[in-house]
């Protein structure tokens, strides 16, 4: 059975052209590079060359990257980082739909006696740039806002708040973990301080990442020990990895516009034909302002996990949500934020594409998903099943 991977926010498949490039640094050029001898300074001078195609890819300088060991670290970076050099500032604000990595973060730092300001969305999963400035004091000391919604693909106007942001002098991080390798990103015109980011989001290798700091951005190492990356991030570099995401995203900003292209095609077909052949769906949040790859669906009366694993059963891979809370029997906190009814959020997958996909996979999963759906509607009593699709 030919897999059919349609996961692609939870993380991508390597892409061949950047294992070719990182295996020299996992055989030959395995010296440490903060030794002074030749063999150590031809591998630092390989971080180097990785940190100038990210800071390239993003219209950066390459002193304002810093290698992380994935997009959670340098989520915690960013924001115990900044808020450790203003500690007379209590308050950070953020939305109630940001990934885990964030959102956990911000409850524990409640707990430490921070006060967090959690940021609504719309039904559509939409964040007003009115409801951000409204909440923003004197004591706010951060603002961290995520660029794209890992479970809807809902893009938030980040030119906009930060901009509000700047004006109230108040630091606005990023966490662009979906939209990196999705969508054309320029700092040198985007007012943000920090953001965040993740190489196997695009098509590089697990465990590593990167933060990008504006110029006057200062934060608080949160690894201590050894000097790399400018004092901020302690711990033998992870070169490797390193190496493939500075040709991960080289690659990816040369596939922008078949990103935005054909695999924004493939999903709408995808999308279109499951609301077309499967009654009682729904697609959930905003069908412009979103991600060329995602599509969040709900299959009324069901529930996600089984719809999940009959789809496995058929070598087709989906999610329910993000894969770093999964095997939750709650609803989506996203969709509950959206107030989303609980009988529909259920019953809601998310099906994520990449440049790697066909238009093969969509006809075989097009001719899969409404089995699947069909089969499980046979088990649903008749009242319930009205009852989820009643207007």
């Amino acid at each position: 059975m030919d897999l059919i991977y349609f996961d692609n926010n939870a993380t991508t498949r390597l892409d061949p052209r950047v294992l070719e490039v990182m295996l020299p640094y996992l055989r030959e050029q395995y010296a440490n590079p903060s030794s002074l001898h030749h063999f150590g300074q031809q591998v630092r001078h390989a971080i180097e060359t990785a940190r100038e195609q990210v800071a390239a890819a993003l219209g950066a300088s390459p002193r304002q990257i810093v290698f992380t060991g994935g997009g959670t670290e340098a989520n915690m970076l960013a924001i115990r980082g900044t808020l450790a050099m203003r500690p007379d500032k209590r308050h950070l604000v953020t939305t109630a739909v940001e990934h885990d990595s964030v959102l956990r973060l911000a409850q524990r730092l409640e707990k430490e006696g921070y006060r967090v300001t959690y940021l609504p969305v719309d039904s559509l999963g939409r964040l007003d740039p009115a409801a951000f400035e409204a909440v923003l004091d004197d004591d706010t000391a951060l603002a961290s806002i995520m660029h794209a919604n890992n479970e809807t693909g809902v893009i938030f106007p980040i030119e906009r708040l930060g901009e509000i942001a700047a004006a109230r002098g108040v630091p606005l991080h990023v966490d662009a973990t979906q939209t990196v390798g999705k969508l054309p990103i320029d700092v040198s015109r985007l007012p943000v301080s920090l953001l965040t980011m993740a190489a196997h989001k695009f098509h590089g290798p697990k465990g590593v990442g990167a933060l990008y700091m504006a110029r006057r951005t200062r934060v608080q190492p949160q690894l201590v020990g050894g000097h790399q990356e400018r004092d901020l991030r302690a711990g033998t570099e992870n070169v490797p990895g390193i190496v493939g995401m500075g040709e991960a995203i080289r690659l990816a900003v040369e596939h922008l516009d078949e990103e935005n292209g054909r695999v924004r095609h493939l999903r709408d077909e995808l999308e279109a034909g499951i609301l077309e052949r499967v009654p009682t769906t729904s697609v959930n949040g905003d069908r412009e302002h979103r991600l060329p790859n995602t599509t969040n669906i709900s299959f009324a009366a069901l529930e996600a996990e089984a719809i999940l694993m009959l789809l496995s059963n058929e070598g087709l891979c989906a999610s329910s949500g993000s894969a770093c809370s999964s095997g939750s029997l709650e609803p989506s906190h996203v969709l509950q934020a959206m107030g989303i009814d609980p009988v529909i959020a259920h019953g809601a997958i998310r099906l994520s594409l990449s440049r790697f996909n066909t238009a093969d996979e969509v006809r075989r999963a097009l001719e899969i998903i409404p089995e699947v759906i069909t089969r499980l509607m046979e088990l649903v009593p008749t009242a319930q099943i009205s009852a989820a699709t009643r207007p």
